[in-house]
């Protein structure tokens, strides 16, 4: 085995002589963030969306935020979805966020960023597109130069009625 010194993008930037500037959505960003709130119905069944925030293609995600009251029998995707203006609102990737995380139980601001990726053996929102705008993280060749819903999809219908919430925290580098 050996010893080894491995540097990060904004530290080799930082390194660099001379100095060169690391994008802003990586180093010195301002963290913003985008959140919903919606109220499931009991008998909401499978495939029921509910769309909580908005991001742009350009943005780079850092945190995934899901917070519940305890949903009888309730579990939901969080992923990817189009605007209902662009797309009709299609699918981009349904559970690149979470899988069938469950909202049986009450979750406070519970980070769902990388749950699908743990849970999909490299599928999602994996520890390789950290440094990634979504458009990238996404797998797109090119920046779409759009806005995305972040939606949690109904995979087991909602028991009871109760509140979901979704914060998204992201660096836009502006």
């Amino acid at each position: 085995m050996a010893v080894v010194t491995t540097k990060s993008t904004a530290v080799t930037a930082g390194d660099a002589f001379p100095q060169t500037n690391t994008n802003q959505k990586i180093h010195g960003g301002r963290l913003r963030e985008s959140l919903g709130v919606v109220e499931a119905v009991s008998g909401d069944s499978i495939g029921s969306q509910y769309r909580l925030a908005r991001v742009n293609s350009g943005d780079r995600i850092s945190r995934v935020l899901l917070s519940c009251d305890a949903i009888t029998t309730c579990a939901a995707d969080v992923g990817v979805y189009d605007i209902a203006s662009v797309n009709a609102g299609a699918v981009v990737d349904a559970d690149f966020f979470a899988s069938a995380q469950s909202l049986a139980s009450a979750l406070v601001n519970q980070d769902v960023t990388h749950e699908a990726d743990a849970a999909d053996a490299g599928a999602g929102f994996g520890l390789a597109d950290v440094e990634k705008p979504l458009w990238q993280a996404l797998g797109l060749a090119s920046d779409p130069g759009k806005q995305y819903d972040i939606v949690a999809t109904l995979t087991a219908a909602a028991g009871s009625a109760g509140t979901v919430a979704l914060k998204v925290q992201f660096v836009n580098g502006n």
